[in-house]
């Protein structure tokens, strides 16, 4: 079995490559996976620890982050699709609709 220490350098990884994602890119997509895969690294940290400590309470609450994440990418995504059918454009910066 790899040490925990593997764990979180990997996951640690990950949720800095989200984070840059976020920071970097102004496509909306991009950005959406991004968080993505923050969340996904936060799941590895949660299933490592819980794990390490023999204790379930970590795996539940991963089932609990996955669940969320898939309301949100239904929610997401379909906002992303209603924003290019009326400004046919993803990138953030040309989005502007909730200004009066």
């Amino acid at each position: 079995m790899a040490p925990l220490s593997y764990y979180l350098i990997l996951s640690a990884m990950l949720f800095t490559i989200g984070v840059w994602g976020v920071l970097r890119n102004r496509n909306a997509l991009i950005i959406f996976m991004s968080i993505e895969l923050m969340l996904n690294a936060v799941n590895i940290t949660l299933m490592a620890f819980s794990s390490f400590l023999k204790d379930f309470s970590g795996q539940v609450f991963v089932f609990l982050v996955m669940a969320i994440a898939a309301a949100e990418v239904a929610v997401g995504l379909a906002i992303i699709v209603s924003i290019f059918r009326v400004k046919e454009s993803i990138n953030v910066d040309d989005v502007n609709l909730m200004k009066w």
